[in-house]
């Protein structure tokens, strides 16, 4: 059965949208958000549980004029996701449905819904959760990381990446060719990337030894030059990153 998030930000429309789906006997429970936002949050702890997690869901039902982040746009974010819900847009607009589809809406329902064109919306999301054929699922690449960069996946060399700086839930990975913000926290680089040369100097901030140019003393405080860019170190790593450089030196 389906588990499915309702958005939309008319509170009367969403409530109707949520009785209709909760009707139907193909949908396990549905849920609703008021706006993209939260609806993201939402999402983001569905992937993080897992397709099989408590807090899956497999379809989003979603409206398109929304303040804020539309949903057209949300539907462009979940298109970088690797497995993301399925997505059908519910609205009173016509004008929107080559948008729509080429973002690869399961169905495009023009409010005011009637309960049997929900139903067909429906039957469509669940005979693709059915027949969609199984992704298989590969190691990642230890040597690169993939960004995406217009909506297009790029692979970049752990190797190039100088720093990273953490942004919540995010980090930004810097290079000598520009920048990238990736959806994976700090803390799992740090660990991931220990092996590799990379060090944790600051609460915002892991670096690779090799791309250190300088260590600075000035006043009692600690920073390190990496490729013309100067970065404080925390008082907690400096012995840490001092014996990591020297031994660095020395073999």
């Amino acid at each position: 059965m389906l588990r499915v998030l309702a958005v939309d930000d008319e509170q009367p429309s969403l409530e109707e949208l949520l009785y209709l789906l909760n009707a139907d006997p193909r949908v396990a429970g549905a849920e609703g958000a008021s706006d993209a936002t939260e609806a993201l949050r939402r999402i983001n702890r569905a992937l993080a549980s897992g397709p099989d997690g408590p807090e899956a869901i497999d379809v989003v039902f979603l409206d398109i004029h929304m303040p804020g982040l539309d949903g057209l746009d949300l539907a462009r974010l979940l298109t970088g996701f690797a497995h993301p819900p399925l997505v059908v847009f519910v609205t009173a607009h016509e004008g929107f449905a080559v948008q729509a589809f080429d973002l690869k809406a399961v169905d495009y329902v023009l409010k005011p819904v009637r309960r049997e064109r929900l139903a067909e919306a429906v039957r469509r999301a669940d005979q693709l959760r059915r027949t969609a054929p199984l992704i298989p699922v590969h190691e990642p690449d230890p040597d690169h990381i993939s960004v995406e960069l217009g909506g297009v996946t790029r692979f970049v060399a752990v190797e190039d990446i100088t720093h990273a700086e953490a942004h919540g839930d995010y980090a930004r990975l810097h290079t000598a060719q520009g920048s990238h913000l990736v959806r994976i926290p700090l803390s799992t680089l740090e660990e991931r990337w220990r092996s590799r040369g990379f060090v944790r100097i600051h609460r915002r901030h892991l670096v690779a030894l090799r791309h250190i140019g300088e260590l600075r003393l000035d006043a009692g405080t600690v920073s390190v030059l990496v490729d013309s860019v100067e970065l404080q170190v925390s008082r907690r790593h400096t012995r840490e990153l001092r014996d990591l450089l020297m031994r660095r030196t020395t073999s």
